[in-house]
């Protein structure tokens, strides 16, 4: 129950600004920061390069993208480095991570 309780304020601190000044609200700058530590490798907003060996995350299904950094983060999938960069990341984050680059258009 914890671990969704950074999520839940991100989306109820979205929701409320979306209603007060009636337009979609855009993404917390905590959660743009956080996106912005996977450009290096995945492209900026998840957009990889057409020619890069590293997958891009944009517009990935949420629950897929969780399950592999959990993978990861568990050193249950085999990788080069993502296994150590997943273990720094709550499962929160994992998941906050994952949703964001399941909204970003390909």
């Amino acid at each position: 129950m914890p671990r969704l309780v950074l999520p839940l304020l991100w989306l109820a601190a979205g929701a409320a600004q979306a209603q007060a000044t009636g337009t979609a609200p855009a993404e917390p700058l905590a959660l743009r920061a956080l996106a912005a530590t996977c450009a290096n490798c995945h492209g900026t907003e998840g957009r990889a390069l057409a020619d890069s060996e590293v997958p891009g995350l944009a517009g990935e299904r949420a629950g897929r993208l969780t399950e592999l950094l959990l993978q990861f983060k568990r050193g249950e999938r085999p990788a080069t480095v993502m296994h150590q960069i997943a273990k720094g990341y709550s499962d929160a984050q994992l998941e906050a991570l994952a949703a964001y680059f399941s909204r970003r258009p390909r």
